[in-house]
């Protein structure tokens, strides 16, 4: 996953933020919620959506019949989202095979080689 470094930047700085911090700078939506929960689910608008526009990473939360629940599980999924964002892949290098690998390999060939030979000889009775 590349991403650029602008957002991993924003990322490690909202990740230094507590909760009520990082809180006031999201975009903060509530929506009803469907799903199993009963009536008093399906009417009240107990589902949260939350916005980081510096690194354009949205989630939500709809488990709980509760809002404040629903934010905290919110919350919780945007911290680790951001902490996915701030991940650095190592770089990699090309190696090549050893010379005693590469000689194994060719004597491995041959002996399948000269096994498959001994196959299409026909024996004369």
């Amino acid at each position: 996953m590349t991403v650029e470094p602008s957002r991993r930047q924003a990322a490690l700085e909202a990740l230094a933020l507590d909760d009520d911090a990082l809180l006031r700078t999201c975009e903060v939506e509530f929506f009803i919620a469907s799903g199993p929960g009963g009536q008093h689910r399906n009417t009240t608008a107990s589902g949260v959506r939350l916005t980081h526009p510096p690194t354009e990473l949205s989630v939500t939360g709809t488990e709980r019949r509760s809002q404040s629940q629903n934010k905290g599980a919110a919350l919780e999924r945007l911290r680790e989202g951001l902490q996915a964002l701030t991940y650095v892949p190592k770089k990699r290098h090309k190696t090549k095979p050893t010379k005693g690998s590469q000689r194994r390999r060719l004597d491995t060939k041959k002996r399948e080689g000269e096994k498959k030979a001994q196959r299409s000889k026909k024996v004369q009775w």
